[in-house]
């Protein structure tokens, strides 16, 4: 068959070229870091949705995307088309993870059986590429938030109806998963949240959820799909709050419902900046809970408030982003980096998937490069235990080992001077600390 995308197959040529698009610079699969592969390290996914069905639309205007699929008129013929396309792209750009909601891969049906049915036909196709190729599936998910039915939620949604096909939809897309292998399954709740608390009965709402997460993981055990589960959290947009606002809330909500043994969070640096936190922020929070899962590799625009789903090219945020990885050990293990993300609007041709997707891997394994340098340096380890210091003998090891009480913390306090206390505190150096970060990355780079 000949090529159906008007490219090469991309190769890493190094950094010693500064021009782009000639291949990866900083990515080399298979090269040693921190004592492991970094395509083990990175396990890059393509999403489907934005890479092959997203028209590139923004709220003021029409899609501009040109793809060379776009021949075929009739949605199956052009969904079956697409996964020719689809795997073609992945063995190009040599990733070995692709993830998906249900409703990006085929047309839906007047009923769910019907629409199961053209899904199946997509799957079957893309199964038998799976046997050739090797591709596997990060992960899956069901889309429950773009038809209108889901206008008010789906598993919090007030009507019993909607709840009823939410989990029969869910069942079908389990069962996908294990037909694809898939080795994590997300929940990402796009409308389960409200637009006004005059009308919602928010703690019935939120019960809902867990119960479609208890119902969905029941199954799952039941059908021997054994992969992660896990939780995605997003603050806003399209309601104006979600009930997994954050990694914290999400955390909180699984803790609540008995939820956190058999899930963990998938996270997005996107939605992070919504929520008005920083990506490294969240991945932090679920790192210290034990609950860091996979992430989406994406970022937004601090000028906009909107999920404007940008490839990843802010290398501070990668470096960031990847030192708490590093300290975790990897994402997982069974978790990996899949770029929710979409070219600009104005990036309209085919071969700026190539590009979009270039950078956001580049940038990611620069940013793992340089995180693995400062973790095996112990730079920020080290910075992080002299700050603490105190903590490790006298009155600050009474406090960490439970022997002091407020008795002995007022004794210990008492006469202590304005002077003392102001002598037993000591300057971060912070602009240092951020300096010393600036050298890591140029030198890195440099190389």
């Amino acid at each position: 068959m000949a090529d159906l995308w008007d490219f090469n197959k991309v190769n890493y040529v190094g950094n010693g070229n500064l021009g782009t698009g000639d291949g990866f610079h900083y990515y080399n699969p298979d090269e040693i870091i921190g004592g492991k592969k970094m395509r083990d390290w990175l396990r890059f996914s393509v999403a489907y949705w934005h890479t092959f069905d997203q028209r590139l639309v923004d709220p003021f205007g029409d899609g501009t995307a040109i793809r060379p699929y776009d021949k075929y008129t009739d949605p199956m013929d052009q969904a079956l088309a697409k996964v020719d396309y689809a795997f073609e792209f992945y063995d190009k750009l040599g990733v070995d993870y692709l993830a998906f909601h249900d409703r990006d891969l085929a047309p839906e049906g007047d009923t769910l059986r019907e629409t199961n049915k053209n899904l199946d036909k997509v799957v079957d196709k893309i199964v038998e590429y799976q046997k050739t190729s090797g591709m596997k599936v990060l992960w899956n998910t069901a889309n429950m938030f773009t038809n209108p039915r889901f206008v008010s939620g789906a598993a919090t949604s007030p009507y019993a109806d909607i709840f009823a096909y939410s989990a029969a939809q869910l069942k079908h897309s389990l069962e996908i998963g294990k037909r694809v292998g898939a080795e994590n399954y997300v929940f990402w709740g796009g409308r389960e949240g409200y637009e006004s608390l005059w009308n919602t009965d928010m703690k019935r709402e939120q019960e809902h959820a867990a119960k479609i997460f208890h119902l969905a993981k029941d199954y799952a055990t039941e059908i021997g799909f054994d992969a992660q589960m896990l939780l995605e959290p997003k603050p806003k947009e399209p309601t104006t709050h979600q009930y997994d606002f954050d990694a914290a809330t999400t955390i909180a909500f699984m803790k609540e419902y008995d939820l956190d043994k058999d899930f963990k969070l998938n996270l997005e640096g996107n939605h992070a900046n919504l929520a008005g936190h920083t990506y490294q922020h969240e991945i932090r929070v679920a790192r210290e809970a034990g609950l860091l899962g996979s992430l989406d590799a994406n970022q937004g625009d601090k000028l906009i408030g909107w999920d404007i789903d940008e490839f990843p090219s802010d290398l501070y945020e990668a470096v960031a982003a990847m030192y708490e990885v590093v300290e975790d050990g990897g994402i997982g293990p069974h978790g990996g980096l899949n770029f929710d993300s979409k070219p600009r609007r104005s990036s309209f041709e085919a071969n700026d998937l190539l590009y979009a997707h270039m950078v956001g891997m580049d940038t990611f394994a620069a940013g793992l490069r340089i995180a693995t340098k400062m973790k095996e340096d112990h730079v920020l380890e080290n910075l992080v235990t002299e700050r603490y210091s105190s903590y490790d003998s006298g009155i600050g090891a009474d406090i960490e080992s439970g022997k002091a009480d407020f008795k002995t913390l007022e004794e210990y306090s008492m006469d202590k001077t304005q002077a003392d206390l102001r002598n037993a505190t000591h300057s971060d150096h912070l602009e240092q600390v951020k300096d010393t970060i600036n050298h890591y990355i140029i030198d890195a780079l440099s190389k």
